[in-house]
């Protein structure tokens, strides 16, 4: 397919032209392209959810349209599950929670596995389909697939390691052990964004605690999810163990299902710091336990001692990504002043080289957005940093040749923190640059926000590197890089970012409850089991024979337990190579010399061993 170059820069008035000096590639729409075909066509699931095992269509028979955001164009239909579809997944959860919890670590641990491995066999249709429903470039399709399947592999490996502790108590005779238990039922709420890592991020750890999981799609890319449904029935993971539903119009009353539901004892959301909180009210009538991965508002910080152009490529990397539509992304850039012209003229040569068009195209950098009211978004915030005297140095505008939900690129430059952009995330492909002077005044412009998921800071100084890293109101924080995700790492905010972590050991931890035990051994009665002979004479299991099979069953006094532990103790230091250790001849019924309890009394009236 040609391309068609655009010539696009700014006027003095701040809106786009065309004429030389800023090139920005943009690929001609893509309407007359072929839909894209999978290797596997039964990983496409329309008009069906995935409940108890098996594939059922909504109860009314109601569908809802799911399109290209590249092209507008229908990709299928997804089953618009109400609240009894809703409640049918949730029984079979229900059910098969008791047997799924039953099994062993290492049980679990093998059907995540094997879950990962068609993951990784199928990965070139995963990414087909993210592509195809959520619009971001082929290249990053993959690399999400491969992500997503790197939580399955990371869960399989963590199941197998589920342990509790021993705790010491302070009263004597005491013994406390702690284990670790699945929650229970989940309900799961995930986002477009992230179709497929989302999904596995959630349902990895739960799985692997021994949790059973009922799981809402987005409405936007539920295809996605409804495929790796596919690949776990192939895997063969139980009935009724994942359960994904899909709804448009009634996600509201899908949503209140499950929180609302005293049989969902866990519900893990990701998504908008609004929705969250509506979320965690109306759980509240149940107090389930609640993960939230919501909202953000990421600085992005450049120190004039900064690597300039490892700036910017991390800057590219954060802000531009999925064009701008991760919950991570820098949303407000501060750039030291010293360094301020530098950094814009470099982000924006950077931008000029990027290939805007339908993700399927050869060669494409950046997509779409996922539909129109997130182009309403970026414009109107746009928009906004122009009137109060932003200037745009690329992009700024939709582009309407390739179609409707394509917007630009864009940079703009001399941001102040009364522009929406200082309090509100974009969501989209625009980076606004805030000029700084000093460390005490950016962090205190960084901090001047509700949210607190992620920050990023740039510096080559090792103690601001350490201060501002500690000073920063945030979850995670990326020093000298963009780029923060791993299934190793905890991933989660502060503030009204929520609450909770997902990956790393602390992602499992989400998905169990411990439970204490508490042992109290009575010295002044304890049994000894074993501890004589069958007959009298010399014991076999204790210092002689005190009247056989009674005696092995009788309750010895202290004193004697005692004695039995002196023995243990010194069949200890035997058994850790003392080749000396102290014994003294007895007499009377022990007959061992060797027996502890014939050794000699100190002057205080104890033994040696006591």
């Amino acid at each position: 397919m040609t391309l068609v170059h655009r010539i696009l820069a700014p006027s003095s008035r701040g809106v786009l032209r065309h004429g030389p000096g800023i090139a920005l590639i943009l690929a001609r729409r893509a309407s007359n392209l072929a839909p894209p075909k999978l290797k596997d066509p039964s990983l496409l699931k329309q008009n069906v959810c995935y409940v108890n095992g098996e594939w059922v269509p909504a109860k009314s028979g109601k569908t809802f349209e799911v399109n290209d955001p590249s092209t507008g164009a229908l990709i299928g239909t997804s089953p618009e599950f109400d609240t009894n579809d809703a409640q049918s997944a949730i029984t079979a959860a229900a059910d098969a929670f008791p047997s799924f919890r039953a099994k062993t670590g290492r049980e679990r641990s093998k059907l995540l596995r094997a879950w990962y491995d068609l993951m990784t066999s199928n990965a070139e249709d995963i990414a087909t389909l993210i592509t195809w429903e959520n619009g971001k470039p082929l290249t990053d399709a993959k690399g999400e697939a491969t992500y997503a399947a790197n939580f399955l592999e990371w869960f399989s490996e963590e199941a197998p390691r589920v342990y509790g502790n021993t705790i010491p108590t302070s009263v004597p005779g005491n013994r406390v052990w702690t284990i670790k238990e699945p929650v229970g039922v989940c309900g799961l709420i995930t986002p477009w964004n992230f179709p497929a890592a989302m999904i596995t991020r959630k349902i990895g750890p739960a799985l692997a605690a021994g949790c059973t999981v009922v799981c809402k799609a987005p409405s936007e890319t539920p295809f996605t999810s409804l495929a790796l449904a596919e690949l776990a029935h192939r895997a063969g993971i139980p009935k009724g163990v994942v359960n994904i539903v899909t709804a448009n119009e009634n996600t509201p009353k899908v949503g209140e299902l499950l929180t609302s539901s005293p049989t969902i004892k866990k519900i893990s959301f990701t998504g908008s710091t609004g929705v969250g909180k509506l979320l965690m009210k109306q759980s509240s009538s149940t107090l389930k336990k609640l993960s939230m991965e919501l909202g953000g508002n990421a600085p992005f910080i450049v120190f004039d001692d900064a690597d300039v152009d490892a700036a910017v490529a991390g800057a590219i990397a954060s802000k531009f990504r999925s064009s701008g539509q991760t919950c991570v992304c820098a949303n407000r850039i501060y750039v030291q002043k010293g360094i301020y012209d530098e950094f814009a003229q470099k982000l924006t040569a950077k931008v000029q080289e990027f290939r805007v068009g339908n993700g399927f195209e050869q060669g494409i950098t950046h997509g779409p957005l996922i539909h129109d009211r997130a182009v309403s978004k970026a414009e109107a915030h746009v928009q906004d940093a122009q009137q109060k005297g932003g200037k745009v140095t690329i992009g700024g505008q939709r582009v309407t040749d390739l179609g409707p939900n394509f917007y630009a690129p864009t940079v703009i430059r001399d941001m102040t923190p009364e522009m929406d952009m200082a309090s509100q995330e974009t969501f989209g492909p625009v980076a606004g640059l805030f000029p700084f002077e000093t460390e005490e005044e950016v962090v205190k412009m960084a901090n001047n926000t509700n949210v607190g998921l992620a920050g990023y800071f740039f510096s080559r100084d090792i103690e601001r590197v350490h201060r501002i890293a500690e000073s920063l109101e945030v979850g995670m924080v990326g020093v000298n890089t963009g780029l923060i995700s791993d299934p190793a790492a905890p991933f989660g905010g502060v503030k009204e970012s929520g609450f909770g972590r997902e990956g790393s050991l602390d992602g499992i931890a989400e998905y169990q409850v411990t439970k204490m035990k508490m042992y109290t051994i009575n010295n002044s009665n304890v049994t000894i089991v074993g501890g004589g002979s069958r007959r009298g004479g010399r014991g076999d299991g204790g210092c002689g024979g005190d009247g056989g099979d009674e005696a092995a069953k009788k309750p010895v006094s202290k004193r004697k337990a005692k004695r039995l532990l002196r023995r243990a103790q010194y069949l200890l230091l035997v058994a850790n190579g003392d080749t000396n250790p102290p014994k003294n001849g007895g007499g009377g019924g022990n007959r061992d010399p060797m027996c502890p309890s014939n050794f000699p009394e100190r002057d205080d009236g104890t033994s040696h061993w006591e």
